[in-house]
């Protein structure tokens, strides 16, 4: 009886071995999955850090273009401007030139000068879509300004009389008002 004895302690030892390989198996199989998704997600966070450095990096390279555009919108129409000084720059070499022999040939070519500078600067600033206010006809406030009112036979009551200030328009904005006289 001894030898079965030793035998169902053998076998109930050999069963709670199995059992506890069986549980550790189990864990095994059941850590393994969790390790899967804790690497899984690891790999989710690391994608996510990522994409998420990647857009404030592009925000800011934008934000950094913004800023740049804005400081140097008006490169084109400074650049075009440069060429009216020079104009006035040597109008003004060519005044101080300028002696009692030969004031009146320095006075018509100064005449010359200012006109074809005056053109220049025409077509800069339509080139630059700022154009001229029309002042002709009846008095518009959202592109006059009426400075005073006068008597006029020739005009009717809110028609522009005379121009004191040119008015300008940038495209469809505008950048000054003209300042007129209107007949009462």
């Amino acid at each position: 009886m001894s030898q079965e004895n030793e035998n169902l302690e053998e076998s109930q030892t050999e069963e709670t071995v199995e059992a506890q390989e069986d549980t550790q198996a189990e864990e095994s199989v059941e850590a393994d999955p969790l390790e899967a998704a804790r690497a899984e997600a690891a790999d989710y966070k690391d994608k996510y850090l990522r994409a998420h450095a990647d857009f404030e990096n592009a925000k800011r390279r934008l934000e950094k273009d913004k800023m740049n555009a804005v400081s140097y919108a008006n490169e084109s129409f400074a650049k075009d401007i440069l060429a009216v000084m020079d104009s006035f720059e040597n109008a003004l070499a060519s005044m101080e030139s300028a002696d009692e022999g030969n004031a009146s040939d320095v006075l018509e070519k100064m005449k010359e000068g200012v006109n074809l500078t005056y053109e220049q600067l025409k077509k800069i600033l339509e080139k630059n879509h700022i154009k001229e206010v029309a002042c002709d006809g009846e008095f518009n406030p959202d592109l006059h300004q009426a400075i005073m009112q006068v008597e006029s036979d020739a005009h009717e009551a809110g028609d522009v009389v005379q121009v004191m200030q040119k008015g300008y328009t940038i495209k469809d904005r505008v950048l000054r008002p003209a300042m007129v006289s209107t007949c009462k």
